[in-house]
């Protein structure tokens, strides 16, 4: 009957003229960022302005200002810096941290000296000291630390985020998730840090998993982990590095179960060892009331899926929120948000370190044979309010 009152409910609203997003009328003095890292997934991000009107994107550094030239031209960024330049620049109150993972930590500490906020690529950090350094530094400094993923700020996540919240699924009780396939050498033109410190499938993937779930059920409690490195050395079949061997430092298949506070057991496989895994959802929550499948975490939009006793059958549920295309810096207009109202922002450092603890939680308990208890808790994100206008994230 509950999947029945929702569907109803929602096309009454939908005939009623409800949308996702009002029209933005809304004017607002932007926040000046800057991007520290020109690579591969920095495009998604230079699109930010436009989607939000909070930000404006002021500059973009890299090591290689070069590289830092071209993407200003090609998104019409005023300013192409190198990074001790972006720093240094006054107007910029926000800067974007998309170098690879070894560089997060020293490079995100850099910001937080020069005054800024953070926001920064999963994971936090590679190790847990330099993640609680962060934290702590930003803490004394008055900061913000922001850290992706921030897609479980879409309209597939939160939507289902507001199902469970709303009971449609009883009480959680289980979880599952899958992210399982052959590693990126056949496709990635540099995948040589994948299989380094930082990398490997939970370190690449499981920030995805990891936070979409907590988002959902809350914190976790104790991890129990099984890993494996299946191959030693790995070939690039990839242009233009096709030949060149990696050696494999990191496990590369990860399976592991987690007690969440609320009581929910969830089970987590990553591997870039095997050719995918079986047709279905990469995450399902279980209730004592229905089931509930979860869109890709690694992305913002998607189906979702309910069942319930009563159904018996599953149903597509329409999404009641925006923010379901590629919308990567939402996290980042979040943090810009969340500075002028004085209120916690969402994809908080706080988050994203528990997420790091329990990635290696994984990795501690299978090399000690012992459960891993963690040291870390976190509060649910809060919920994104509905019929926010496009590009706006508060009322």
């Amino acid at each position: 009957m509950l999947c029945e009152t929702y569907f109803r409910a929602v096309a009454t609203a939908y005939a009623a003229g409800f949308q996702p997003f009002r029209k933005n009328k809304t004017f607002m003095t932007p926040t000046k960022f800057g991007i520290i890292g020109c690579g591969n997934i920095s495009d998604a991000y230079f699109g930010a302005t436009k989607t939000y009107p909070i930000l404006e994107i002021a500059a973009c550094a890299d090591l290689d200002l070069s590289r830092a030239r071209a993407k200003a031209e090609q998104h019409g960024v005023a300013k192409a810096y190198t990074p001790e330049e972006l720093l240094a620049d006054p107007e910029i109150e926000i800067v974007v941290n998309l170098t690879i993972p070894a560089a997060h930590h020293a490079v995100s500490k850099a910001v937080i000296e020069s005054g800024k906020h953070v926001h920064v690529e999963k994971p936090l950090c590679i190790t847990r000291e330099q993640g609680r350094e962060l934290l702590t530094m930003a803490a004394e400094r008055g900061l913000r630390v922001g850290c992706a993923p921030d897609t479980f700020l879409g309209g597939g996540h939160q939507t289902c985020r507001k199902l469970i919240d709303e009971g449609w699924i009883g009480t959680p009780v289980a979880a599952q998730a899958f992210m399982m396939g052959r590693g990126h050498e056949s496709w990635h033109p540099a995948p040589e840090f994948y299989y380094k410190s930082g990398g490997g499938p939970m370190f690449d993937m499981g920030p995805y998993y990891l936070t979409a779930l907590v988002n959902m059920l809350g914190g976790i409690r104790r991890i129990t982990g099984s890993t494996r490195k299946t191959f030693d050395k790995r070939v690039i079949t990839s242009e233009p590095l096709k030949g060149t061997v990696i050696e494999v430092d990191v496990p590369t298949h990860i399976a592991g179960v987690m007690d969440f506070e609320s009581g929910v057991v969830g089970t987590l496989v990553t591997s870039f060892d095997v050719y995918g895994a079986p047709h279905g959802s990469p995450i399902t929550i279980f209730g004592t009331e229905g089931t509930l499948q979860v869109p890709d975490p690694n992305g913002f939009g998607g189906t979702v899926m309910l069942k319930t006793a009563k159904s018996g059958e599953f149903k597509e549920v329409p999404l009641a929120y925006g923010y379901a295309g590629n919308n990567r810096g939402i996290g980042a207009a979040d943090i810009a948000y969340a500075v002028r109202s004085g209120r916690a922002h969402r994809a908080s450092g706080e988050l994203a370190y528990h997420v790091l603890e329990a990635m290696w939680g994984f990795h501690d308990s299978s090399d000690t044979g012992s459960h891993y208890q963690m040291t870390s808790t976190t509060p649910r994100p809060a919920i994104l309010p509905m019929g926010l206008s496009d590009g706006m994230l508060d009322e």
